[in-house]
């Protein structure tokens, strides 16, 4: 297999790290303070006794007013009362409803700091643990079924709330709080004075020294979108509170809401805590900060950036300058070194760089170091980027019930070069990415969360975004509307832009600005973005503060349910790792292959069905030459014996022939045209299916005539129908057309104008009510090798071609086939298909003939309007063998799937039927027919009975099930081989298998080869090549092919390279192989079976390989529910993929990105065209085949009125 490229190899020129290995950097020792209280509650308890008057947390309004302050004494009795009450006044069937250490969730919007701090030391001090979480809004918040499954998981079933946020909340009918997707069942507790009561005087609390038990747990969303709960221990918050904080992102705001504060004075702040200080614009936001607020007196070092995660707390702290420590620091970094893990200072004139700030000294007390972010966690060099780790007694203690993540994230041992372990203590991984720099001081340059390693290297979502807003996107989306992440297609990371759009902004402004976009991420950060789309206005998901919920917008984009308005896919510029396009190697010379029967060491792959000659039956129609002689000698023989029964929708019978019945009305045909026409003129038969179609057939060949039937126009759509009808009339060089009166004055009629010049028909008789004549005699054709009829056909290619059928071959024909379904007069079978060409009409107009069985005959176009007509008819006539299309099985599927009970009841019962075929000119389709077989098992359909049959323009019967033999095996093969012309067995299940059926069994007469397409030699067992066929029945030749004349000549007569070099071949144009299996078919030989992969015509040429179209389709259906049909076709070598949308139009987009997606990673193609079309718009042929040449035309001549057309970049 070429998949060498698939995974991306490293650049050997790519900046590495040349620092020395880095040592661990120590914080402060913490000073020893005697009188400290042993734990938080305990601090609570002293300082609400000795000082209950002192402010404890002021809480301001959006004017910036204090509304309340708290002080330590109310906190104390407010948290004591709240204790008491959650011990002794809740209970439920008389057991105390909360025990020591049980989980409960604080669910209090942020801005109440007050009722939050109250109930989370009443929870302290009742030793229950308090899981903060934010207020949800909805039913269905975006990550709220991760955060109920966090509350599952820690057995949460009691929620603390206020008053004013219940009221807010979600109700259901009960009036209750609703259940939010994915919660626990929750009791709601609202902690307002009201509800809770004063403890006894002599009820007080435990207040224990701080252990190493779970003190409150903290959550944590993961990149994938998965919460964990961070536990924390009470010694590591007791550690942690040993050690005003404002957000960058509100340092923005208040810049936004200062102009009407002018009285305000903040030269008496010391610290200014900046608590993201791992955001790149942190430090333009610090910076425009301080512009504004120097002239209020604020100092430039009383700004503190610090460094903190959910797992470790604060990792490090910018100190003001009195307190001895070096000056802040800034570091100019270029970001092609960082997207390679190493630190190389830049200019600041550069675009792009990233500027960053440090977050100061370690914490007092704490170990830390910078490790590899992938695989051992080896200590970095010193101008290397890696995840920082940190030691320290106030990080948090592990997952909350997830011990394996625990011991990856909470116990990381980092190593020396040497593998020596750094230190004997455990560390915390941060998820923060960043290096010590100079002095000693900490820098942060991204979070884990935000990574996106793109062919080797990393990216920054934030950095990404900044890019993003840098240009000028004001007009054209939301500032903090943003989101960017990567997914995996192909085996590498794909970076995705999605951003919501003003709803004001054209069309033309949006892809002005994306495609600059594009630009600028291209040219910053060397990076190629897979996709960018825009979304309407609010429509992404948001976390509870109001931010993007970046997990769940991914998992929408993935899913294809996030509607954009604006979709831009680069996949040509940003996939690099497909794999090397193939280049064909010279073949083996034939000389050096054959020895013998075997071909390369293999057995050559042949197979044949029985011999006709040693099939000795007592076959009374076999003394016959011709077919219209065995009609006679039935009249004569039987004449009261029933051949033919046409049902209508109704499922009764419309009309039926006798074998005399049939000759007299052929007779009375022959003998209006005996007159007329000339012997071997051709006759059009422009019938609907029925009775009139098979009498007039032999009427003509009475008359000595060649009859060539055509499906007759359809009314309501004469435009596209009706130039079909006129070109087999005009190629297969018809002078009479035999009809109906009514499709006579259709032909005719003013609507027909329109679509053909009506004055151009030959001569047009209607058959209706013909005069009782008959002929003294008939025509005798002077031999078997004669022309009998044409068989006209348009293939999914869109050629027309007509094939001859002798009267040897047509007897032949029926022979093959009434020994292979073992066909007498005694028998019925059922028939659902178009009378018109191959196989239906052969079965239609000759077989019943020829072996005296009673076909029951459904015109497919009945069961638009009485799915279960077909089904229902085997039933009742108890039919043996029956025969249907594709579009027919499809129709049963689609419209009785659900029926099947209904169907039962009016006592349809299927277990009758020994064999059902569907007739094809492709590959067996699988789903399909499983699908059937199980739908209709419940009727009593044995699994065993489905099977497809095949044949093609030479050869109209090549293959096909009959009632004995083997059942039809499956194989499954390597799709990734057959793209290369090889056959590669695989197990089922395995990755890249795709399933064959074998179609049918090889009928009598009939040898089948397996010849190399290029060589034309033959090819061994489980090898691919061209079918090839040498049959009796074996068509004589095209009568023309429309359009393409010269180059089928060879079909009919071809012979193998080498080898038998005798035998005269006909080529089928499909590709396939044989196999030899353990099975023993009828003769007591090994069976050999055939599968037939697709044809020739239709496949792909992509990237030197060979494609079968329905492979691609396969995979694109799958790709999305809504996605109803789908056909692929190459346009200037580009893979155009045609999808039908089911759903509603705003989902039009959402396939685009899904579509792209498949194809690249189960074919290695990447799709330049999406277009999405309504369901319908895929032309299907009578056969249910798709007519992708009449589509990939509608498509260049701008007919499909498409919903959206993706050029993919």
């Amino acid at each position: 297999m070429t998949h060498t490229q698939l995974v991306q190899q490293p650049d050997p020129n790519q900046p590495r790290p040349e620092g020395q290995q880095m040592s661990p950097l120590e914080g402060e020792a913490l000073g020893i303070v005697t009188n400290w209280p042993p734990s938080l509650p305990a601090a609570l308890q002293r300082w609400g006794t000795t000082h209950p008057k002192s402010p404890c947390l002021t809480s301001l309004d959006n004017a910036g007013k204090p509304v309340y302050t708290l002080t330590y004494g109310k906190l104390w009795t407010r948290s004591q009362k709240l204790a008491y009450t959650l011990l002794h006044k809740l209970s439920s069937r008389n057991e105390p409803l909360l025990m020591p250490g049980d989980r409960v969730a604080l669910v209090f919007p942020n801005n109440d700091p007050v009722m939050f701090m109250v109930a989370f030391y009443g929870c302290l001090l009742a030793e229950l643990v308090p899981v903060p979480i934010e207020v949800p809004l909805t039913r269905k918040d975006a990550g709220s079924q991760q955060i109920g499954f966090l509350l599952g998981s820690c057995g949460v079933t009691l929620a603390l709330t206020t008053d004013a946020c219940q009221k807010g909340l979600p109700k259901a009918q009960t009036g209750e709080v609703a259940t939010f997707k994915g919660w626990p069942r929750l009791l709601w507790f609202v902690t307002d004075g009201k509800h809770v009561v004063k403890p006894p005087k002599d009820w007080h609390p435990q207040i224990r020294e701080a252990s190493n038990d779970i003190a409150y747990i903290e959550y944590k969303t993961s990149k994938e979108g998965s919460t964990m709960g961070v536990t924390v221990s009470h010694s590591a918050m007791l550690a942690h509170s040993r050690v005003a904080v404002v957000k960058s992102r509100d340092m923005h705001w208040s810049l936004l809401a200062q102009r009407d504060q002018r009285d305000i004075s903040l030269s008496s702040l010391r610290m200014l805590i900046v608590a993201d200080g791992a955001n790149p614009w942190s430090i333009s936001s610090c910076d425009a900060f301080l512009n504004v607020f120097q002239s209020r007196g604020l100092r430039p070092e009383v700004i503190c950036p610090c460094a903190s995660s959910s797992e470790a707390m604060t990792v490090a702290i910018r100190r003001p300058p009195e307190m001895g420590v070096p000056p802040p620091g800034k570091a100019v970094l270029s970001m092609s070194g960082l997207s390679h893990g190493v630190i190389r200072v830049d200019t600041e004139e550069k675009l792009s760089v990233l500027t960053v700030q440090d977050v100061g000294q370690v914490m007092s007390g704490a170990l830390i170091c910078v490790v590899r972010v992938e695989g051992t966690p080896y200590l970095c060099q010193t101008d290397e980027v890696g995840e920082i780790c940190v030691s320290s007694a106030s990080s948090g203690l592990a997952y909350y019930g997830l011990p394996g993540m625990t011991k990856n994230i909470f116990e990381t041992i980092p190593v020396k070069s040497s593998r020596v372990p750094v230190s004997d203590r455990p560390f915390t991984r941060t998820s923060l990415l960043g290096f010590v720099g100079p002095d000693n001081l900490v820098f942060i340059v991204g979070k884990m969360e935000g990574l996106m390693v793109v062919s080797g290297r990393r990216h920054n979502a934030d950095d990404v975004v900044a890019t993003a807003l840098a240009v000028e996107p004001m007009k054209f989306v939301y500032r903090g509307r943003i989101a960017v992440f990567s997914v995996s297609v192909l085996r590498d990371e794909r970076v995705v832009v999605v951003a919501e759009q003003r709803p004001d902004s054209s069309e033309e402004d949006s892809f002005q600005w994306m495609s600059r976009v594009l630009q600028a991420i291209d040219s910053i950060h060397q990076v190629g973005v897979y996709c960018l789309a825009l979304v309407p206005a609010n429509t992404l998901p948001k976390t509870p503060l109001g931010g993007i919920h970046i997990s769940e917008t991914k998992q929408r984009f993935l899913e294809g349910a996030l509607h954009p308005c604006n979709v831009l896919m680069c996949p040509h510029t940003c996939v690099t790792n497909l794999p090397k396009p193939r280049q064909k190697q010279p073949e083996v010379g034939p000389a050096s292959m054959i020895v013998g029967n075997l071909v390369a060491g293999k057995r050559i792959a042949q197979a044949c069905g029985r011999d006709l000659g040693q099939l000795e039956d007592n076959d009374q129609a076999r003394k016959f030459l011709y077919i219209q002689d065995v009609l006679q000698w039935r009249a004569q023989a039987t004449p009261d014996h029933p051949l033919f029964l046409v049902l209508n929708a109704k499922g009764t019978v419309a009309s039926t022939a006798t074998c005399l019945q049939l000759h007299k009305r052929a007779e009375r045909v022959a003998a209006s045209l005996m007159g007329r026409l000339n012997t071997g003129d051709h006759v059009a038969l422009v019938y609907p299916p029925g009775i009139d179609l098979i009498a007039t057939f032999y009427g003509c060949l009475y008359a000595g005539c060649v009859p060539v039937t055509v499906r007759p126009p359809h009314p309501q759509n004469l435009a596209t129908t009706l130039p079909t009808v006129k070109m087999i009339v005009e190629v297969s060089k018809s002078v009479c057309i035999l009809t109906t009166q009514a499709i006579m004055k259709l032909l005719k009629s003013k609507e027909a104008t329109a679509a053909v010049d009506i004055k151009s028909w030959p001569a047009v008789l209607d058959t209706d009510d013909l005069p009782r004549k008959k002929n003294s005699h008939f025509y005798k054709p002077p031999t078997p090798e004669m022309l009998a009829y044409l068989d006209f056909s348009v293939s999914t290619t869109g050629i027309l071609a007509g094939v001859k059928m002798s009267h040897a071959a047509t007897g032949a024909l029926c022979r093959s086939i009434k020994l292979q379904c073992e066909l007498y007069p005694s028998r019925q079978i059922a028939i659902c298909l178009d009378p018109y060409c191959g196989l239906g009409l052969a079965l239609w107009c000759l077989c019943s003939v020829y072996s005296g069985h009673q076909s029951i005959l459904v015109p497919p176009l009945e069961l638009e309007s009485n799915v279960s007509v077909w089904l229902t008819a085997v039933s009742q006539y108890k039919a043996r063998v029956t025969f249907c299309s594709y579009s027919v099985m499809e129709m049963c599927t689609k419209g009785l799937g659900s029926q099947t009970e209904a169907l039962r009841l009016r006592n349809v019962n299927l277990s009758c039927v020994r064999t059902c075929m569907v007739v094809a000119e492709e590959r067996p389709r699988i789903a399909l027919t499983q699908s059937f077989s199980k739908i209709f098992k419940d009727l009593g359909l044995s699994p065993r009975a489905v099977s497809t049959t095949f044949g093609c323009r030479v050869n109209v019967a090549i293959c096909l099930q009959g009632t004995s033999g083997p059942d039809p095996t499956t194989v499954y093969v390597d799709m990734r081989a057959l793209r290369h012309d090889r056959v590669r067995l695989v197990e089922r299940g395995s990755p890249h298998s795709l399933p064959l059926m074998e179609s049918g069994k090889i009928l009598p007469g009939v040898k089948v080869i397996i010849a190399n397409t290029e060589t034309k030699g033959p090819l061994g067992d489980s090898h691919l090549g061209e079918v090839w066929v040498s049959s009796p029945h074996n068509a004589t030749g095209y009568y023309t092919v429309y359009g393409e004349e010269a180059l089928h000549a060879d079909h009919f007569n071809t012979k193998l390279s080498f080898g038998d070099t005798q035998t005269v071949w006909a080529r089928t144009g499909y590709l396939g192989f044989l196999r030899r299996t353990e099975l023993t078919d009828a003769s007591g030989e090994r069976h050999d079976a055939l599968y037939v992969v697709g044809s020739l015509d239709e496949t792909l040429e992509l990237r030197g390989m060979r494609y079968h179209p329905i492979d691609i389709e396969t995979s694109v259906i799958r790709s999305h529910k809504s996605i109803a049909e789908c056909a692929v076709f190459t346009w200037t070598n580009l893979l155009v993929v045609v999808v039908e949308l089911e759903g509603s139009e705003q989902e039009a987009l959402d396939l685009v990105a899904l579509v792209t997606n498949v194809v690249l990673e189960e074919h290695y193609l990447i799709v330049g065209v999406v277009v999405v079309v309504d369901p319908g718009v895929i032309p299907i042929n009578s056969r249910g085949e798709k007519q992708r040449m009449h589509l990939r035309d509608g498509f260049l001549a701008d007919q499909l009125d498409p919903i959206y057309v993706a050029y993919n970049m």
